[in-house]
């Protein structure tokens, strides 16, 4: 697995934009290193930058980012709405795959390390990468903010994990910086039909997991109860693992509740969204919207899209385009700003690009397939027409979910269509892997053999690349087995007016199986260790007899249907 992780690091400039395309330019200039977002405020006069790359890039890169914006950023002349303590404010470093978050501690807290003793900035690292508990958190650490600072570096309690503690000509400048490891971090404000800071901040109060200091009373301006230690008594808010605070942005002229989402399993996006709605109505405010700062995971879109699906009693078993458009209409993510989820999702930024043959159109694919080519070939069209075949079930599913009387029955029709796209995303998939693994075949007879060493290499690369090829047409006969399930269940319960396209399904699924069986014998044949292939083929076959069995029945029911 490649060693990958994300960067945030939130910049104290969000006007200038030479400044801001300078420390970007900063960034990029680090080979491997991809900036995914940039994402500048006028009015919190803070730029959120998101990039990635391996690990070693991204630490070079985060580095160059500081050092540019200490020379590009004096702090004593900058006023903005959020709370920042430096130039760079706070930079996290966040894992994404083939990394631990021990490691990635350990990455932060060498970068902070480096910063403070080549840049002369004072770090305090945070989170998972924080030296003491009482630093764990971001907002204790920024305490006082940058007009605090000199006090803060003069308290030996806050004495920075790196750098200078004295308060000089240069810190004066850049401030100071908070650098850590977490998980990933949902950044997002709740516009609100308001201009008033007070409200905004009750509502805040209200949903964010600290909650507000407990009163005599109960009055909103009672005297605080204080614990036995003299600290505040809280009253918790409703939101596991959020932050919130409210605020006016001039830029838009309207209040927001500006909320980090620090455990999105605890709270999903659409959670707190419904629910600051819920506390913005009992104080006589409306949100409008939201709006998403940086970037966001697939899943978060996915999770929200289907939430507010199925709040409208409507199948889930639509294309991932379809509820993501759910997502971003229900929470109305443009109310401010078009908001195109494939310029700040994740996943779809950091997506391989590489020409794919499902992305073809169907005259296309037909056609590439026709060429003097010897892939595509009949595997990937196994796999394509197993997907048809799945499509065709999920459809009638979904049609069936909206048939008049049925209302009660949509739940039913909605897990169908949910598993057959799954089914006809997971075949579409081996459309391209049937011909990926075709490739590896060539590209091990490729290999050099001039020497024993190397003639012995390429076979082992042979041997596993046939294997590699035998597997994939399996893979796709036992998916495409699996969509028998779906179409059954539409010929028994489905619109019977669409008894016909589940018929057609069956018909294309009981094509994929026996065409991928074909590739599992041909690849198999290529074999040297023959209990290995005879083990596979034997598996592949039995698969096929039963399936064509299946089929068969299936194709009598819809017959009889038809009859009736």
């Amino acid at each position: 697995m490649e060693r990958l992780i994300e960067c945030v690091p939130n910049f104290s400039e969000g006007r200038d934009m030479s400044v801001i395309d300078g420390i970007v330019g900063a960034i990029s200039s680090v080979e491997g290193v991809k900036v995914l977002n940039v994402d500048p405020g006028a009015a919190t006069n803070r730029t959120v930058v998101t990039f990635t790359g391996s690990p070693e890039a991204v630490c070079e890169a985060a580095f160059r980012g500081v050092k540019k914006a200490q020379q590009t950023i004096d702090m004593r002349r900058h006023h903005g709405e959020h709370p920042r303590i430096g130039a760079t404010d706070v930079l996290p470093l966040i894992p994404l795959s083939g990394i631990t978050m021990e490691e990635t501690a350990l990455l932060a807290r060498q970068l902070g390390e480096r910063v403070g003793r080549e840049l002369g900035i004072p770090v305090y690292c945070y989170e998972n990468a924080a030296t003491t508990d009482e630093r764990r958190n971001l907002a204790t650490c920024r305490a006082g903010e940058y007009e605090g600072l000199e006090k803060k570096l003069a308290d030996p309690r806050w004495r920075p994990d790196y750098g200078p503690c004295q308060y000089n000509e240069s810190v004066a400048r850049s401030g100071a910086t908070v650098i850590g490891a977490r998980d990933f971090l949902l950044a997002v404000n709740f516009n609100l039909n308001t201009t008033s800071t007070r409200r905004a901040n009750a509502i805040a109060f209200d949903v964010r997991e600290k909650g507000r200091p407990k009163r005599e009373g109960g009055s909103p301006v009672g005297k605080k109860i204080l614990d036995a230690d003299g600290n505040p008594v809280m009253l918790p808010g409703t939101l596991r693992g959020t932050k919130a605070i409210g605020w006016y942005i001039a830029e838009y002229g309207i209040a927001q509740v500006s909320m980090n989402i620090v455990d999105m399993n605890a709270t999903p996006l659409h959670v707190a969204y419904e629910e600051v709605c819920r506390k913005a109505e009992a104080r006589g405010v409306r949100v409008t919207g939201c709006e998403v700062v940086g970037l966001l995971p697939r899943k978060v879109l996915i999770d929200a899209g289907r939430y507010y699906l199925e709040k409208q009693h409507r199948s889930v078993g639509l294309p991932e385009d379809e509820i993501v458009k759910i997502a971003v209409r229900s929470m109305s993510l443009n109310d401010l700003a078009p908001f195109n989820p494939h310029e700040r999702v994740i996943e779809y930024l950091i997506a391989d690009k590489s020409p794919k043959l499902i992305d073809l159109s169907c005259k296309d694919f037909a056609y590439n397939t026709a060429s003097e080519s010897p892939a595509p070939g009949g595997g990937s069209v196994s796999a394509y027409m197993g997907s048809l075949g799945a499509a065709l079930g999920t459809m009638v599913a979904n049609l069936s979910s909206h048939k008049a009387g049925w209302d009660d029955r949509w739940q039913y029709f909605s897990d169908i269509a949910d598993k057959g796209h799954k089914l006809a995303d997971e075949l579409l998939r081996l459309v391209d892997e049937d011909t990926e693994a075709f490739n590896r075949i060539m590209d091990a007879f490729a290999m050099p053999k001039e020497s024993d060493d190397e003639k012995a290499a390429r076979r082992e690369a042979i041997e596993r690349a046939t294997l590699h090829a035998a597997h994939v047409p399996y893979r796709t006969m036992c998916k495409a087995a699996e969509c028998f399930d779906v179409l059954e269940s539409m010929i028994d319960n489905g619109n019977p007016n669409s008894v016909t396209d589940a018929g057609v399904g069956v018909l294309a699924v009981g094509a994929a199986i026996q065409g991928a069986l074909l590739n599992v014998r041909i690849n198999a044949a290529g074999l040297k260790d023959r209990e290995c292939a005879s083990k596979l083929v034997g598996e592949a076959v039995l698969l096929g007899i039963e399936s064509e069995k299946r089929k068969e029945t299936l194709m009598a029911k819809v017959n009889e249907k038809l009859s009736d």
